[in-house]
């Protein structure tokens, strides 16, 4: 018996029917179950990148809680502050920063504007993303471009950090590594959404809003 949508309840409407199918614990990632959605070698390379951005985020982010919880244990029980605590946390910031971006566009979790694209009917919005992904992709690897061009020119000046006494450039490499890395990641969503059934955030991930199978069912 199907339920009445003019008295409330969620039988056949398409929000709470779309809502009831994603899974419980959307809100998590677990890495260790992450499948690319790339086929043959490029599926093995995409995992094992996520693997390598998962650690590496997971290590930034403990070493810079140790760093400063180290650095003010030595200056209120000690008098004395690590003198090169603030230049390990600026590495740290660059590196989780550009690793998190691409991170969060292979999960599809970077912020969306989406109240017109969620208005569109399947065909335009599946096409939407893919000029979105697209255009997303290709500014970005302008920027690893610009980036990249910025970084070597620091390397070439020579300067090194006061405290650390390392080159400069090399806080600094995260900047463009992290910029193509998501700009091939949102290519590879416009690819997913030209060959792939459906509308994808990402080559794994599947938009939370997607009716399409059921747009795309006949009528009984």
């Amino acid at each position: 018996m199907q339920s009445d949508p003019t008295n409330g309840t969620p039988g056949d409407d398409p929000d709470t029917r779309a809502a009831s199918e994603l899974p419980v614990n959307q809100d998590d990632i677990d890495d260790s179950l992450y499948q690319s959605g790339l086929p043959g070698p490029l599926g093995l390379l995409d995992k094992g990148i996520a693997r390598l951005e998962a650690v590496m985020l997971a290590f930034g982010v403990l070493a810079m809680a140790a760093n400063t919880v180290a650095n003010v244990v030595g200056r209120f029980a000690f008098g004395r502050s690590l003198y090169f605590a603030e230049e390990v946390n600026q590495a740290l910031i660059v590196l989780i920063t550009f690793a998190g971006i691409s991170y969060a566009a292979r999960h599809g979790r970077h912020i969306r504007m989406s109240a017109l694209f969620d208005m569109l009917p399947i065909r335009p919005r599946r096409w939407a993303m893919v000029a979105i992904s697209a255009l997303t992709g290709v500014l970005l690897l302008m920027l690893a471009w610009y980036a990249w061009g910025y970084v070597s020119t620091q390397a070439s000046r020579g300067r090194v950090l006061p405290a650390l006494r390392i080159p400069q450039w090399w806080i600094l490499v995260w900047v463009p590594a992290g910029l193509f890395l998501t700009g091939v990641q949102y290519l590879l969503t416009a690819l997913k959404n030209l060959t792939d059934p459906g509308i994808w955030l990402s080559t794994a991930t599947r938009d939370g809003y997607d009716l399409s199978k059921d747009e795309e069912r006949p009528a009984s």
